[in-house]
């Protein structure tokens, strides 16, 4: 069975020695860093299947270091923050962050957390699998999905998607004409433990269509929630 590699990036090395020393006799391997810049190095030599990574770093922002991360790899990312404030871990979420662990923390916590996030990962992938036998791209407009990849192309040229953006959008191209609930978005694209609020999804919209000119086809449903237009692929 194959072993994930989760990656971890915290200063506080009492902290770092804790995650890793649990999520090692969970079964996982690890690798850690104390600032962002042996961080950066780490992903980019370790390659995780998952970030842990500490919102307070002493020689940049983890919020940088975060969005860096997602530039560039289809990693999932936790943020570990000892804020506690809705707006800020809003803000995280939209740096490209898929969840966040609020000091101080139940390691079993963070365990569940992960395990949920590579679960999902692991769902969407079989998902796509199957998908890709008969037809491993969408089309839409000058948009290409290619499922296999899971990356996206407006117009020739590659779309910077976290992979929550990327998740979501799936979702609403697959069941064209289906209205969702915020909530029922919530629940199948970050999982129904996720503890943030409905203002993710609405953020999430928001730079979907930003990104991709989709305003016209990814509509609010007032009172409810959200939907994606049927429309004749091209």
């Amino acid at each position: 069975m194959e072993r994930h590699k989760i990656g971890i990036i915290e200063d506080e090395r009492a902290i770092a020695d804790l995650l890793e020393y649990g999520l090692k006799r969970e079964g996982f391997l690890t690798r850690k860093a104390y600032n962002g810049a042996e961080g950066w190095s780490m992903v980019e030599s370790f390659r995780p299947d998952l970030l842990l990574l500490d919102w307070m770093l002493p020689d940049t922002s983890g919020l940088e270091i975060c969005k860096k991360v997602t530039a560039a790899y289809n990693i999932p990312i936790v943020m570990i923050t000892a804020k506690s404030d809705i707006t800020d871990k809003i803000l995280g979420l939209e740096f490209g962050a898929d969840d966040y662990i609020t000091k101080p923390f139940d390691l079993r916590e963070v365990v569940a957390r992960i395990r949920t996030i590579l679960r999902r990962i692991a769902q969407a992938n079989r998902t796509g699998a199957g998908a890709e036998s008969q037809d491993p791209v969408i089309r839409i407009k000058d948009i290409v999905i290619s499922m296999n990849e899971r990356l996206v192309r407006r117009k020739e040229e590659w779309v910077d998607l976290t992979p929550k953006e990327y998740d979501l959008l799936l979702m609403l191209v697959q069941n064209r004409g289906v209205i969702f609930s915020r909530s029922e978005l919530l629940d199948r694209v970050w999982g129904y433990d996720y503890a943030g609020d409905t203002r993710t999804v609405d953020t999430h919209i928001q730079r979907l269509r930003k990104k991709l000119g989709l305003g016209d086809l990814i509509t609010t449903v007032f009172s409810i929630g959200y939907k994606f237009e049927k429309q004749v692929d091209v």
